[in-house]
């Protein structure tokens, strides 16, 4: 039985970003879930470890129904921090699916030692059995914070995309026709933009980070490969019982002036097409919480809500439910994963459907990344404005959710919005069009 784990507060904060790069930037396994910079609340993990060889025994664990002994480390009390890629759940839900060789359907690192930070009470704690735990905190003691990373990078590369603009606009008049057929109400429709060559996730994190900043941040590296994200969509959270999720749709860039910036964001509020997309999957998010939650537990907590970052304004709501008893991590990926932000409605349609015209595989790119415990407690975020790194380069996935009234240049233009941030800070630039 594996020694149980402690917490040590630090005697000072620490910059999250300078513990990661001075103690794990270098380690093949390691991981940085980030709230992001100059947060003001939620938490940061950073810390390395080893990678799971059963991923399967992340599904057997029962999603946490108390909350238990007081800990004052945040919510994560050790467990597994990784990613699970959509393909294999497209699969696993009964949809036509195809797969990425260049990376795993998912990845899961055991985590046992590890520095947590409480942006709002700006406390931080060293994780870990006795000795680990007090090792971690002298070290984190004696950082010296790293030089900073330059945002801009030089000479710009083209990136590759999947499809061209005028490729995708032929494929959301598809859909369109399957929406007409009544084959489906909305479908998420996707593409990937491609970089060949060298690229350093660490770096490329740094610079994400800097440009795209989010609550749901994060990397995850295992190996040769890595996911760096700057998510701002949380899909699964359970704590005491309670199962949330936070569906995004609808997106606009922020204006140039704060009059500017005012009117897209109530123009995203009011817009007839985004609020019908929005509450669609919000009712699919209930039918799929519904499946594992009390009856007559599952409400909408909010809905229709703007959130702005710095590059966009996102249109967001929020469902949650009371967990019925013994409900595991994996009953409850097969009852809510992929996400319903990402296929469409109804599910299993729409993914069909999608498999067809996206005629390629995800991969990582609309999949969940973030952490489990061992006490089934689970924060998943969506693989959105994300950076997905394998040996021979990287790609960024990016799309929107296609109604009956989706006008074709506005998807593509939204496209470009999504995927610009992430292509950049691996310092390339999107294909003409986007």
């Amino acid at each position: 039985m594996s020694e149980p784990l402690i917490a040590v507060e630090l005697t000072a904060w620490a910059d999250p970003a300078s513990v990661f790069v001075s103690l794990y930037g270098g380690e093949d396994h390691a991981f940085w879930l980030d709230a992001g910079p100059d947060a003001s609340d939620g938490w940061s993990w950073v810390g390395a470890g080893a990678p799971e060889t059963d991923p399967e025994s992340v599904r057997h664990v029962a999603c946490q129904q108390s909350s238990g002994e007081e800990w004052p480390a945040g919510p994560f009390r050790g467990g597994w921090v990784g990613w699970l890629g959509y393909d294999d759940a497209a699969e696993r839900a009964g949809a036509p699916a195809r797969f990425d060789e260049r990376m795993p359907p998912q990845a899961w690192l055991r985590a046992t030692t590890f520095v947590a930070f409480d942006h709002g009470s700006r406390r931080a704690w060293a994780v870990g059995a006795a000795g680990d735990a007090e090792d971690l905190a002298a070290a984190v003691d004696g950082i010296v914070p790293p030089d900073p990373i330059a945002v801009e990078v030089a000479a710009p590369r083209r990136a590759a995309s999947r499809n061209a603009p005028a490729e995708y606009a032929a494929l959301i008049e598809r859909c369109r026709d399957a929406i007409r057929a009544g084959d489906a109400y909305q479908l998420c429709l996707t593409t990937r933009f491609s970089l060949t060559g060298t690229v350093d996730p660490v770096a490329a994190y740094r610079r994400l980070r800097a440009l795209t900043p989010a609550h749901h941040g994060g990397l995850v590296r295992s190996g040769d490969v890595a996911l760096a994200s700057a998510s701002p969509e949380r899909f699964l959270e359970v704590a005491a019982g309670v199962v949330r999720t936070r569906p995004i749709k609808g997106t606009r860039p922020r204006g140039a002036d704060p009059r500017s910036d005012a009117a897209l964001a109530e123009e995203l509020r009011t817009n007839e097409k985004e609020r019908a997309e929005n509450v669609m999957i919000v009712d699919l998010m209930r039918n799929d919480l519904s499946r594992v939650s009390e009856p007559g537990s599952v409400g909408v907590d909010g809905l229709l809500q703007v959130e702005s970052y710095p590059a966009v304004h996102q249109l967001v709501s929020t469902v949650s439910g009371r967990l019925v008893p013994d409900v595991t991590v994996g009953d409850l990926l097969d009852a809510a994963f992929p996400a319903g932000s990402m296929t469409g409605a109804p599910k299993l349609s729409a993914m069909t459907i999608l498999n067809e015209l996206e005629g390629a595989p995800r991969g990582v790119f609309a999949g969940c990344f973030g952490w489990v415990g061992t006490d089934g407690a689970l924060d998943l975020a969506m693989v959105i404005r994300s950076i997905v790194v394998h040996p021979d380069g990287a790609y960024v996935g990016a799309g929107g959710g296609i109604t009956w009234r989706s006008d074709a240049a506005a998807e593509v233009a939204e496209v470009g919005i999504k995927a610009r941030g992430p292509l950049a800070a691996i310092g390339a630039s999107l294909p003409p069009g986007w």
